[in-house]
């Protein structure tokens, strides 16, 4: 009988006959679907931006299973008889939204929202399971989730431009521990009103959405004996099996069509997303199916998880309580184990990862696995089911074989139940003492140290240690009985017991002898593979680690701590040593608390203030209203580029690139693989028309070849595109390219800031973009009383790391015209760029740009060559092509801010009076210009900030063979006030004086920011940086809270705080800009400016300026006209000279554009107006359209608004203090507090301009 595929989306029924097997949920949806809501943002199951609801129904109990899962992860096969909710099922335009869209709206919790609807998925499977749960009732309105789950539940999802100050402060309204005049700023309630209550807020309703429906429930019921009655459930037409026991798997496996095919075993999948599949596979086995691998087994001597049991599954039990394990002690490994688990990962990763196929890739691929280690500590067994038969191995046996193949399955694993015995109750091989009638007590911890403490973030090293500790009745000092230590994560294999130590430790005494010899042990053991990152840092975490676990057990180390007023270090304080008992001292450590599980205290919940002023002035401009189309990116409805549906006969593109920094191309060929077999045509240099140029960017300083020629200048270089049907198999093909380089008789690349200044690789700097210097060097210098000569600082690049990679879709128009959707900062730009690559005129180019997915500088001349080669191919084929960049892809092709190497001379006098200040800024631009000539006048302008006395200055601008650095949110601003800090700093730590008061000092007056900021300073009163410092440092009481600091630090060895006050000064430069306001027939008003919406509100603030200054032909004034005002897509043959989205002033240029342009229908409509009042009276605003149409009045609008030379650049200031504190023995930094103050002028709408802080 043939099987199909079926599935409910949003409770639409889904009946597919035939599925390439490995199609991915978010393939599905995107492609073959109308919703939207999950996006494509990592494809590693890393972000967040593609999860979705998956609920399964059990026919025998009627029960419904719901969980978040990773839909770019999750194999469209493997969900036969589930349903999935998006975020368009829990409400959307036409059935309304949802109260988590509308909180996400009223918190202002969504900025570009590409990541929005994966944020509310999360959450809403976080209440859906809270509200399962057997606690008590909320109040209503309220779910019973507490505050401290809720900010939880999303930690696994990223966000990139809001930050999750409002978006923590949606998930918390639900809870009823919540005090909500403590949430932030929103549409619901005023601060300052103090009536916050929950019947303000979107009613949250249980229940009230259907997550499986009733049809499918039917289906399953009725197909139940059908299932139970076949050998194999899965869909064999689709070449996906399903073998209901390991005997049905290995008869696959063995027969004639799979031993000549390539079979992947899957559970989850979510290995797709750390390891990416370069080619296709012949077949698919869903080992869920075999009952023996998902079954859990618990009883006194441990718990045994088939290896299909999921990670959440496992911890779940883990934390269950059992009467018969009524002992602390049996459950503390236990729960130990899974508090670790729960820190791993993220929970829609940890919904469908098995335990087992997370072991198997840190055995076989050297995953570095957190579960590896933690269950190697507890003393774990592994069950192995080889081709003949089947071995029960310790889990570190299990590591240590060689990488297992395809044939051999992960059956179960077995973690022991420990107790104050000497041994484990599966009686796992242990460094142990032998003295087994001795009492002792278990300490058992784990540890990790990662980029961030929770979601996916691969640990630089993790680690778990196990001992039995007791006390020698005599000396009452403690005694290693039994150990375990186990390491991993750190450019090892696979996790290690650290043998030697545990040898070395156990029967010993423990004194800080005795722990210094064990440390020197460790670093003989610890040692990271050649080329591992942080190698250094590594073998410390580990010393670090063994150091935390035996502090509290060594005399000699017990250093009383005492914690300030905040604490969140992550290293809890010793207070007393215990006196020998074993009791206390297992309390002490068990209470002792690491960095991240003060993230899982519910006592330490993230908490902010905002104070904003409000003004009525120029109503309803300046007010908070919420963003425009907030509610349709939380639903998911939100077009962005690649949600707009393919065109018939679309075709996808993927860029074949340079892994070779300087080399001549010899020839690209393709594998012979399935992969290379989907491809439909290699787009090059070749196809480029005759009319056209080898042009893929364009900016005032010149233009960037699209493709290589016959020479790569830099890895990362586009060679070409590969077209195939489908995006996935574009991607996999071009994985599949070999290129033939040779670098015979070419000189090495230049791969650094030294080399390319040994070599005098320079880019030219136009002297209209290089500042002048202030003073007399020499002079200044003469006057220092102390003097730092050539100091250094080096700063990394960084990654834009926007939700939505590159991306532009181009359709072929009629009369050689082509239309490019592009995800960009410059449409404009881009037009020109395509139409002198395909040789056409700008008018046959036409590209539009609705809204972006985050952009930072990298969607401006970066997304350029993207919409250009997706162009050529679309040109080339007559056919749509469309290009969404694979992240590694952008990554490695679009290059991020700026390294840079900068030396500087400061002089000073003994009070801190900076005299002179002397720097030597080189800057890697990589291997074209893009806008790296600018980058010296930003920097410099940024140093500026204070007054140096005398200030000169050499920056060059280096030409290196690596991929093109560009614009990244407030370019060489970020790093002029870095380096300026930096040398504060130094002079401050020179003379031992407070940095604050460094600073102070070198404040600039009004007299000498005239003479740094020629021609942008204004009148005095507008300077206001000074007071801001001043106001900052009150409000946070600067002066007291560094008291305590300096007690804290003196108090505590181990933990160490600090705070710091900074000013900052920022040149804002505006720019031409258009703008049109077009009112139609019916009254409502349609507006185009030249700005992108990008998530800064633009379109926001345009709506609220124009409902401003149309409102003196309303007789309702403004309040009806803001919902009439729609603001459209950026389109270059609508809207010409746009220019460029950037530099924080499109927002206000628009506006001003807007607002003249408003006026020109004012001027137009008022006479008419005031004719039909004397007629008529009172005249509304249909009325006063409906009769400007009947008299042919022009009701459209444009200008280009160029701002006066008066105004064109002025100064904006503002001031932050921020107290963190360092673990010193890892490193770990946690920010306590910051305060910050920012001078905006009038804000145009302070609920948008706050997030944007």
């Amino acid at each position: 009988m043939e099987r199909k595929l079926v599935f409910a989306v949003n409770g639409e029924r889904f009946e597919l006959a035939k599925v390439d097997p490995s199609t991915t949920l978010l393939e599905f949806l995107r492609t073959r679907t109308r919703f939207t809501g999950p996006k494509l943002g990592c494809g590693e199951g890393g972000c967040g931006a593609c999860v979705v609801l998956l609920s399964t129904y059990d026919p025998v109990s009627d029960q419904v299973k719901e969980f978040s899962v990773s839909s770019c992860l999750t194999l469209l096969c493997s969900i036969n008889f589930c349903s999935v909710i998006t975020s368009e099922g829990l409400g959307n335009t036409k059935d309304g939204f949802h109260p988590i869209h509308q909180r996400f709206a009223g918190f202002h919790a969504s900025q570009c929202g590409f990541c929005t609807p994966g944020m509310c998925m999360s959450l809403f499977s976080a209440l859906v399971n809270a509200d399962k749960t057997s606690r008590s009732e909320p109040p209503c309105g309220f779910s019973k989730i507490t505050k401290f789950e809720a900010e939880k539940a999303i930690a696994g999802n990223l966000c990139r431009c809001t930050g999750y100050r409002p978006i923590a402060d949606v998930c918390k309204s639900f809870a009823a521990d919540v005090d909500l005049e403590d949430l932030g700023l929103n549409t619901f309630w005023k601060k300052e009103a103090k009536d916050a209550n929950v019947g303000r807020l979107p009613c949250h309703d249980q229940g009230k959405i259907c997550t499986f429906p009733e049809f499918l429930k039917f289906e399953i019921k009725s197909s139940v004996d059908i299932l139970d009655n076949s050998k194999n459930t899965g869909l064999p037409e689709s070449q996906w099996y399903r073998p209901s026991s390991i005997r049905e798997l290995y008869e696959l496996l063995n027969s004639d069509s799979f031993s000549k095919s390539r079979v992947k075993l899957v559970v989850g999948n979510t290995g797709s997303g750390v390891y990416k599949e370069n080619d296709l596979y012949d077949k698919y086995i869903d080992l869920k199916g075999i009952s023996e691998l998902s079954v859990i087994r618990r009883d006194s001597e441990g718990i045994s998880f088939g290896a299909a049991v999921t990670i959440s599954r496992a911890i779940e039990v883990l934390k269950e309580r059992k009467e018969s394990e009524p002992h602390s002690n049996k459950r503390l490994v236990f729960n130990k184990i899974a508090e670790h688990m729960d820190k791993v990962a993220s929970p829609f990763i940890r919904n469908m990862a098995s335990l087992g196929g997370n072991l198997i890739m840190a055995q076989r691929s050297q995953f570095a696995s957190d579960v590896a280690t933690i269950l190697l500590a507890a003393g774990s067994t592994v069950c192995l089911q080889m081709a003949s038969e089947r071995l029960v191995l310790s889990l570190e046996s299990f590591l240590e074989r060689p990488p297992c193949d395809d044939r051999t399955i992960l059956v179960s694993v077995h973690i022991p139940s420990w107790s104050s015995a000497m041994e484990s109750s599966s009686g796992i091989d242990g460094c142990i003492v032998s003295e087994p009638t001795r009492e002792a007590n278990i300490l058992f911890r784990t540890y990790r140290a990662a980029p961030r403490p929770l979601g996916n973030a691969v640990a630089y090293l993790n680690s778990a240690f196990l001992a039995h500790v007791t006390s020698d009745k005599i000396s009452r000092d403690l005694i290693i009985l039994n150990l375990h230590l186990a390491f991993g994560a750190y450019g090892t294999e696979h996790a290690i017991r650290a043998r030697k130590v545990e040898k070395f430790l156990v029967g010993k005494v423990m004194t800080a002898s005795v722990l210094l010899e064990a440390i020197k042990l460790l670093k003989e053991t610890i040692i990271p593979m050649k080329g591992t990152p942080h190698s250094r840092y590594r073998s410390s975490l580990a010393v670090a680690f063994l150091f935390k676990f035996f502090q509290p057990l060594v005399k000699d180390l017990i250093v009383p701590e005492k914690n300030g007023p905040v604490d969140s270090s992550g290293v809890a304080g010793i207070t007393d040593y215990p006196n020998g008992d074993i009791n206390e001292c297992a309390d002490i450590l068990s209470h002792r608390v690491s960095h991240s599980e003060q993230l899982n205290n519910p006592n330490v919940i993230l908490s902010s203030k905002q104070l904003v002023e409000f003004s009525n002035d120029y109503h309803p401009v300046g007010e908070p209203i919420k963003k425009a189309g907030v509610e349709i990116q939380a639903s998911g409805e939100a077009i962005y580029v690649d949600d707009i549906s393919s065109p018939k006969d679309c075709l996808f593109g993927a860029f074949v690139y340079s892994t070779t920094p300087l080399a001549r191309i010899k020839g690209i060929t393709f594998n012979s693989t399935l992969a290379s077999q989907k491809v439909i045509a290699y787009i090059s240099i070749n196809d480029i028309p005759k009319e056209g140029k080898n042009i893929g960017g364009s900016n005032i300083f010149g233009t960037e070849p699209l493709f290589a020629d016959s020479l790569t200048v830099c890895a990362g270089q586009p060679l070409g595109i590969v077209v195939a049907e489908t995006q996935r198999h574009a991607n996999m093909a071009a994985r599949q390219a070999n290129v033939q380089y040779s670098t015979e008789n070419l000189e090495p690349p230049i791969l650094s800031i030294e080399e390319a200044v040994r070599r005098s690789s320079f880019f030219y700097v136009p002297p209209v973009f290089y500042p002048q210097k202030v003073g007399d060097l020499s002079k200044g210098m003469a006057e220092a009383e102390h003097k730092i000569l050539s100091a250094e600082v080096k700063l990394g690049s960084q990654y834009y790391f926007y939700m939505e990679t590159q991306t532009a879709l181009a359709i072929p128009d009629e009369d050689n015209c082509i239309v490019v959707y592009s995800s960009s900062q410059c449409p404009e730009t881009a037009q020109g760029v395509i139409a002198k690559c395909l040789g056409i005129p700008d008018h046959n180019v036409r590209v539009i740009t609705r809204r972006v997915g985050g952009a930072f500088g990298g969607k401006a001349v970066r997304a350029i060559p993207v919409a250009t080669a997706c162009a050529l191919a679309a040109f080339k084929l007559h056919r749509p092509v469309r290009m969404y960049l694979d992240r590694k892809t952008d990554m490695i092709m679009t290059g991020g801010r700026h390294p840079m190497k900068i030396n500087y001379s400061v002089g000073f006098r003994s009070d801190g009076k900076i005299t002179a200040l002397h720097v030597d800024i080189f800057i890697n631009a990589g291997i074209t210009e893009d806008i790296s000539p600018i980058m010296p006048h930003n920097i410099i302008g940024a140093l500026k900030k204070y007054n140096w006395g005398a200030f000169s200055f050499d920056a060059k601008v280096c030409k290196t063979n690596l991929p093109t650095k560009s614009s990244m949110r407030a370019p060489g601003e970020v790093q002029g006030s870095f380096i300026a800090e930096a040398v504060i700093e130094h002079v401050s730590s020179f003379l031992s004086m407070d940095a604050t008061s460094v600073r102070k000092k070198n404040l600039h007056t009004h007299d000498s920011l005239i003479l740094f900021y020629e021609g942008c300073t204004g009148d005095a009163p507008e300077y206001t940086l000074p007071a801001i410092v001043d106001e900052v440092a009150s409000s946070a009481r600067y002066l007291d809270r560094l008291e305590i600091i300096r007690h804290f630090n003196i108090c505590n060895k181990w933990r160490k705080r600090g705070i710091s006050l900074m000013p900052l000064v920022y040149r804002v430069a505006l720019r031409p800009t258009p703008g049109k306001v077009s009112i139609l027939s019916d009254g409502s008003i349609v507006v185009e400016v030249g700005g992108v919406e990008i998530g800064q509100g633009l379109w926001t603030k345009v709506k609220q300026m124009t409902a401003y200054a149309l409102g003196q032909l309303s007789v309702d004034g403004t309040k009806n006209l803001l919902d009439k005002v729609r603001v459209i897509q950026a389109d270059t043959l609508s809207m010409v000279q746009g220019g460029w989205t950037a530099g924080s002033t499109t927002s206000e240029s628009s506006c001003e554009a807007v607002r003249l342009s408003c006026n020109i229908l004012v001027s137009r409509l008022m006479s008419l107006k005031q004719s039909l009042e004397e007629k008529m009276g009172r005249v509304s605003w249909d009325t006063l359209i409906s009769q400007a149409n009947m008299q042919a009045v022009n009701l459209s609008a444009s200008t280009y608004w160029v701002p006066d030379s008066s105004s064109v650049v002025y100064l904006n200031y503002g001031s932050a203090l921020s107290e963190v504190e360092v673990d010193i023995l890892t490193g770990g930094t946690t920010i306590l507090r910051t305060d910050l103050i920012y001078d905006c002028g009038q804000s145009l709408n302070p609920a948008v301009d706050l997030g944007q802080v």
